[in-house]
């Protein structure tokens, strides 16, 4: 007969799944600081034996493990939690075993309840079990274990059904067959990448005041800037984000609506980096240099504004690099520096980096120094231009270092590229990124795109960061649709995710205009100083407030994998839930900018956690009205020209009344 190869203890439980794991464990799953971890093993073991099992998690900068054990809720799934109270990356791993006290009390309980003959000896049995787990115990654990183990021998049934001396076995089993799991890693990221409002403008078209002659500046300075951050603050933003603030290249700078050459005076792309001035660790003399940079952080800090600036990898021609470190550059065959292009477009103003030159260790290690730098000077917010265009190892080796001093450090991707590769920067350590979720219009592609990144696996690593408009995005949703469009859009990308951003001053003017050969704005703000009158008073300014307020005093909105969608018999109105707790928020927003439309909603009071076959209040925050529903259908219409959303908070209805 064939050797079999027989484990030692034919009782040894199998783990037949764990969760959540991204690619297997090669990645963190991600959570935020606050968030409660929950972990769940799939633990099967032959016939009727029960398993013990416990979940052991350590944080990367403590030496011990914790242990917390698992509890049976169904289906053989065993569940522990652990609040994720540091940031950083958190271990965690599971052990189990065959609990042969637990099985043995679960049959004895039931000959209890049969009134078995064999009750007499099965205590005895049951008494063994205890004496051995009093071997390996010591103190007062042991002497309680001896305890149990003579009542039960001497016919103490009620002892013998003891849930402590359930729990002592477990505790001081000798686990002769125990399993273990790998080990998995989660990573706690900061709450402003899961709730954060951003808001982007150009500090050079800040108001300032026009000097004369040769003196007059050509744009504004970041102390000019800096006396917009109070007003930002007021509309409810958290995050100013500024396009890269460097010295500009003259080498083939770009003109007006991206022009090959430019006119005198034309102030060129800030994305052309790098100019007699300095490079990526200079701020434009225009703009006032590193110091003013340093008033403009310190007058964010004081009106509670994170500053985010824009990390952009690539060189204008003029860039000290370029005469420094030649070899970091790709060449052409004749030796020439190669310019950067994605044929047919051709940006002659700038320079890509070659990641795998000779010099790769000090190319890399200069630019991890980039980021040190900015760090350094206050700034914990970044929006990395283009990070699919560079090596996953880079990005990989980069952040993983810059977090292990700040954990609190947030990176936006700006990738707006194939989904598995956006997927695969957000897994390897960028906790926000850009969506396709400017050009998701319709019903259909709007929850069929939520639904993949909050339904999914995806949603175990990837953090959405909703805009409805760049400086290189206008979609024809908002030119065609006008002011109503810009409403609705807005309300969705605050809404569907609890991380969103906005362009600012052209959205909030409602401008349109776009350019006739591509989807962005016509007279281009990356190209040129634009005026904005930034008190507007037919702008959005008091809409975004109103949002803005809304998201902050509703812990639901603070959330992103809580959103769930509600049917409606009518292809043009949208309707959506989130709810945390005992704050239930309902959105039903007209997809069309230009008629009313009119519907029935499916929603149940059990959708909303309610008790059935009462009516509750549905309170309308943004018209402060109340409305008593009831039942599970209900007609709504909306009038687009009035409003095209409709924003409902869900509450009892014999709760006390909440001001909207």
């Amino acid at each position: 007969m064939d050797d079999l190869n027989l484990p030692e203890d034919a009782s040894r439980p199998v783990l037949a799944g764990l969760a959540p794991r991204t690619n297997g464990g090669r990645w963190p799953v991600r959570r935020f600081l606050g968030d409660e971890m929950t972990v769940r093993a799939d633990l099967i073991a032959e016939g009727h034996e029960r398993i013990a099992a416990e979940l052991l998690v350590r944080h990367e900068d403590d030496e011990r493990e914790s242990i917390r054990p698992m509890a049976l809720r169904h289906n053989d799934e065993y569940f522990a939690s652990w609040t994720l109270d540091r940031l950083g990356t958190w271990f965690f791993r599971v052990r189990a075993w065959a609990d042969p006290f637990a099985t043995w009390r679960d049959q004895f309980a039931r000959r209890v309840e049969s009134k078995d003959p064999e009750v007499a000896s099965e205590l005895l049995v049951g008494a063994g079990f205890l004496k051995r787990s009093a071997v390996i115990a010591e103190g007062k654990d042991r002497k309680a274990l001896l305890r149990y183990a003579e009542a039960i021998a001497a016919g103490d049934v009620a002892a013998a059904l003891d849930e402590t001396a359930v729990a002592l076995a477990q505790a001081h089993d000798p686990r002769p067959a125990q399993i273990e799991s790998e080990t998995y890693a989660v990573h706690a990221d900061p709450v402003l990448a899961r709730f954060a409002a951003w808001y982007e403008f150009f500090p050079r078209s800040a108001p300032r005041k026009h000097g004369s002659g040769k003196s007059a500046a050509p744009h504004a300075t970041l102390d000019d800037a800096a006396k917009l951050l109070p007003r930002i603050r007021e509309l409810g933003f958290d995050v100013v984000y500024l396009p890269p603030v460097h010295p500009i290249g003259h080498t083939h700078r770009k003109g007006k609506d991206n022009a090959a050459n430019a006119e005198p005076g034309d102030p060129g792309s800030p994305w052309a980096i790098g100019a007699e001035a300095g490079g990526h660790k200079a701020v434009h003399p225009d703009l006032g240099g590193l110091d003013a940079f340093d008033r403009f952080v310190a007058a964010a800090r004081q009106c509670d504004l994170h500053v985010a600036i824009d990390i952009a990898f690539q060189a204008s021609p003029d860039h000290p690099w370029v005469r420094e470190h030649p070899d970091w550059f790709l060449h052409r065959p004749d030796g020439s520096i190669r310019y950067a292009e994605n044929p047919p477009k051709k940006y002659q103003d700038v320079y890509p980096l070659d990641f795998f030159s000779k010099d790769r260790e000090g190319l890399w290690n200069e630019l991890k120094s980039v980021f040190e730098f900015w760090i350094e000077r206050g700034v914990r917010v970044f929006r990395v231009d283009n990070p699919h265009t560079k090596p996953f190892a880079f990005w990989a080796w980069c952040l993983g270092a810059l977090r292990k001093r700040r954990p609190d450090l947030v990176f936006l991707s700006e990738a707006f590229t194939r989904p598995k590769i956006m997927y695969e920067l957000a897994k390897l350590g960028f906790n926000n990124s850009y969506t396709y979720f400017a050009w998701r219009n319709t019903k259909e592609e709007l929850t069929g795109y939520c639904r993949e990144l909050y339904e999914t696996e995806v949603g175990e690593f990837f953090r959405p960061n909703f805009w409805p408009n760049t400086p290189d995005i206008l979609q024809e949703y908002l030119v065609r649709g006008g002011r109503a469009a810009h409403v609705a859009r807005l309300a969705l990308a605050a809404t569907l995710s609890s991380a969103y951003g906005v362009y600012g001053p052209p959205f909030e003017h409602v401008e349109n205009a776009r350019h006739p050969d591509r989807e962005e704005y016509a007279n281009n703000e990356k190209y040129e100083v634009r005026s904005w009158n930034w008190n507007d008073p037919d702008s959005l300014q008091p809409f975004m407030q109103q949002l803005n307020r809304i998201r902050r005093e509703n812990p639901a909105l603070q959330r992103m994998r809580n959103l769930r969608f509600h049917d409606t018999d009518n292809p043009e109105l949208l309707a959506y839930s989130k709810r945390f707790g005992e704050n239930r928020i309902v959105l039903v927003v007209n997809l069309d900018p230009r008629r009313e439309q009119r519907g029935w909603l499916s929603l149940a009071p059990a959708d909303l956690g309610l008790p059935e076959g009462e009516r509750w209040i549905m309170r309308d925050l943004l018209g402060e009205t109340c409305a008593s529903w009831k039942g599970d259908v209900h007609y709504i219409r909306i009038d687009p020209q009035q409003t095209p959303v409709r924003i409902f908070r869900a509450e009892q209805a014999h709760s006390s009344p909440k001001s909207p």
